[in-house]
C-alpha cells in the first residue's frame, strides 16, 4: 500500500494487527463450537478468550515465524504465550492453516467492500445533486469528439449516476461472492473437525459456510470480486476522462475546483490542470491490473497449493485501498466541480445552427424529397459553414433548392433548441424514478 493513496479506515483493515485479531476470533469461536459439541473441554475454550483484550505482538509473531517459516504456527505459538500452553493446547484442533487464512481474508474483503459501498453512496449523492442542478443546462453533445446535437449537463451527470448505481449493485454482489468461510480441515473433508464448527464460526463472523471447499475456498469467487473492482475502476476513469475533456482550454465547459494557493505548473503560472482526474485515470489502471492475477489464481493444484497466497498479499490491500481512495477523490471532484454554462452556449454557437442539421434533413424527407437528395442539400450547406463560417440557418434560407421544398417558416422551426431537451424529465424519471 502506498500511504499517499491510502485512507486510514481502509488501510487499518489490512494492518497485521487487524489480521491477527481476525485469526484470533476464528480460533476462539471455533473453540466455543468444539466445546459445545463436547470435542474439547469448555475451560480450554474459555481460556483462549483471555487473549481477547490482549495486544498481539506483531514483532514477536514475525520473530517466531523467522524460525518456523509458517505464519499460522507462529501466531498459534504466540497465542499460547498469552493464554498459557496447556490452556491453548486445543486451539486449532482438527483445523488447517487455510481454514484461518481463507476465512480471515474473506472477512477483510467483506469489511473493505462495506467501505467501498459507502464510497459509492457518496459518489451517487454527488452525481444526483449535480444532475438536478444542471438538469436543463444545455451543452453540446459530441461524438468522436466532434459537435453532434445538443444535450444537457444534467443528462451527463445522470448517465454517470446510472453507471455508478449499476456498479454499486455489482459491488454488493461481489461482497456476497466472497462472504464465505471454511473450517473444514485438511483437503476439506471435515475428517477431524465437525461441520457444526464451521457453521458457528461463519455465523459469528457474518459469513456463510462455503458449500464445498478443498483445502481452500475456491478462487473463482475472488476472481469475480477483483474483476468487479476493475469494472468499477473503469467507470471511475470514464467520468474522469469526461471531466478532463471538459477542462481543455478550447472547451472549458467545466473544471476541477482550483483552490486558493494552488499551483498548476512550476514553469507556467497561468496553468489550471485537471490533475485530480488525471490521477484517477492512473489509479484506475492499477485497480484493473489487479484483476488479471486474481483470474490466474483460480487454477490451483489438486486440493491446494499456495501459488495464490503471495498474489493475494498484494492485491487484497492494494486493490481495495486504491479504489477506496479513487472513489472518494472522484466524489470530491464532482461535489466541487465548477461548471461554466456560458462556455457551453458559446461552444454551441461556434458553428451557428449546425447542430440542427438532422432536423432539417428529416424535414426535407417528410416534405417529399428523397433521403439521399435531402442529405446532399443539407451537407452542402453544412460544409460551407465548416469551411467558410456563417450561420447555417441563413445559408439554408439563401439556398433556392432548399426553399423549393421548405418554406421559410418550415426552415425556421427546425432551429428550436427546446426540441432536443424536451424529454430530459422522462430520462430523469427512468434514472432516478418517481419524477
Amino acid at each position: 500500500m502506498i500511504p499517499r493513496y491510502a485512507r486510514p479506515e481502509m488501510a487499518r483493515i489490512w494492518e497485521p494487527a487487524t489480521k491477527f485479531r481476525i485469526w484470533f476470533e476464528i480460533e476462539a469461536h471455533a473453540g466455543d463450537a468444539m466445546a459445545e459439541i463436547g470435542a474439547i473441554p469448555k475451560e480450554n475454550a474459555e481460556a483462549v478468550w483471555k487473549a481477547a483484550d490482549a495486544e498481539f505482538d506483531v514483532d514477536r509473531i514475525d520473530e517466531i515465524e523467522s524460525v518456523t517459516k509458517h505464519d499460522v504456527i507462529a501466531f498459534l505459538t504466540h497465542l499460547a504465550e498469552i493464554v498459557g500452553p496447556d490452556e491453548a493446547r486445543f486451539a486449532h484442533l482438527g483445523m488447517t492453516s487455510s481454514d484461518v487464512l481463507d476465512t480471515a481474508f474473506n472477512v477483510q474483503l467483506v469489511r473493505a467492500t462495506d467501505i467501498l459501498l459507502e464510497d459509492m453512496d457518496r459518489l451517487l449523492d454527488a452525481l444526483r445533486r449535480r444532475a438536478d442542478e444542471h438538469r436543463h443546462t444545455v451543452r453540446m453533445g459530441r461524438s468522436h469528439g466532434v459537435h453532434a446535437e445538443p444535450t444537457t449537463m444534467g443528462l451527463t451527470f445522470a448517465r454517470f449516476h446510472a453507471e455508478a448505481a449499476r456498479n454499486r449493485g455489482r459491488l454488493a454482489n461481489a461482497r456476497a461472492e466472497v462472504a464465505t468461510g471454511a473450517i473444514s480441515g485438511a483437503v476439506g473433508t471435515f475428517a477431524n473437525v465437525d461441520p457444526r464448527v464451521e457453521e458457528h464460526v461463519c455465523r459469528k463472523l457474518g459469513l456463510v459456510p462455503e458449500p464445498i471447499s478443498t483445502q481452500v475456498i475456491p478462487r473463482d469467487r475472488h476472481a469475480m470480486f477483483f474483476a468487479t473492482l476493475a469494472v468499477v475502476a473503469s467507470s471511475v476513469e470514464n467520468l474522469a476522462v469526461e471531466i478532463r475533456h471538459m477542462q481543455r482550454t478550447e472547451v472549458l465547459e467545466a473544471e476541477e475546483f482550483f483552490s486558493e494557493g494552488q499551483k498548476g505548473s512550476s514553469a507556467m503560472p497561468h496553468k489550471r490542470n485537471p490533475v485530480l482526474t488525471e490521477n484517477l485515470t492512473g489509479l484506475a489502471r492499477m485497480v484493473r491490473a489487479f484483476a488479471l492475477p486474481a483470474l490466474e489464481n483460480v487454477a490451483l493444484w489438486h486440493e491446494r497449493d499456495i501459488s495464490h497466497s503471495s498474489v493475494e498479499r498484494y492485491i487484497g490491500p492494494d486493490a481495495t485501498v486504491t479504489l477506496d481512495f479513487a472513489l472518494n477523490r472522484l466524489a470530491g471532484v464532482v461535489e466541487n466541480m465548477v461548471v461554466h454554462p456560458e462556455r457551453m452556449r458559446g461552444n454551441m454557437n461556434r458553428f451557428r445552427g449546425l447542430a440542427m442539421s438532422q432536423r432539417v434533413l428529416l424535414a426535407l424527407t417528410r416534405a417529399g424529397l428523397g433521403r439521399d437528395d435531402a442529405y446532399a442539400l443539407v451537407q452542402r450547406n453544412a460544409m460551407k459553414v465548416w469551411t467558410e463560417g456563417g450561420d447555417f440557418k441563413e445559408r439554408l434560407l439563401a439556398d433556392a433548392d432548399v426553399r423549393a421544398v421548405l418554406s421559410d417558416e418550415e426552415i425556421e422551426e427546425n432551429f428550436d433548441i427546446d426540441h432536443h431537451t424536451k424529454h430530459v424529465d422522462t430520462i430523469f424519471a427512468r434514472v432516478f424514478g418517481g419524477e
